[in-house]
């Protein structure tokens, strides 16, 4: 199974729209605290939209609490990282995945990221930024995965309007 993992999210629209894609794609949402904001609803539900519902999530008091409950293979996006996040072969789905992602204005911290240097991993950017948007950040290394997955159980055609919406008249 996939895991998101977000260390201290600070920014509510972020997890809300990480809420959507994990929901979308089913995939086990786990957020650290401290958060940056509440988890009622109704902070989250405009990112989120009426998929909120939909989305698995459990929340830990901090990381050794989530580490203690969760075995797997643990990888840390982080702009420190040396391999970037496409250097890995995630393709085995009986193995538990878990992308941490840190938080917005700090990411995650150097104690924890120095545990296993060789799963801190980067996504490649110029010199122009410090790094991507969280939620852009989650999407593109779950979608890595998801891809080399064969996307598991996903959809590849249109629920709604049928795999044939667009060559019908």
């Amino acid at each position: 199974m996939n895991h998101i993992v977000l260390y201290q999210p600070e920014i509510p629209q972020n997890t809300g729209n990480i809420m959507r894609t994990c929901a979308g794609t089913n995939t086990k949402l786990h957020l650290i605290k401290p958060l940056g904001f509440s988890l009622d609803e109704k902070y989250l539900r405009r990112s989120a939209v009426n998929y909120f519902e939909n989305c698995d999530y459990q929340v830990y008091e901090d990381f050794s609490d989530f580490a203690q409950k969760n075995k797997g293979k643990y990888y840390f996006l982080t702009r420190y990282g040396t391999n970037t996040y496409t250097d890995y072969n995630f393709s085995d789905t009986d193995e538990d995945i878990y992308l941490i992602f840190g938080k917005e204005s700090t990411g995650i911290p150097k104690e924890i990221l120095s545990n296993d240097l060789e799963h801190c991993l980067r996504i490649p950017t110029n010199d122009k930024i410090r790094a991507l948007n969280l939620s852009n950040c989650v999407a593109i290394v779950l979608f890595e995965v998801l891809r080399q997955q064969n996307f598991n159980d996903l959809l590849r055609s249109d629920p709604f309007k049928g795999e044939n919406y667009l060559s019908s008249k």
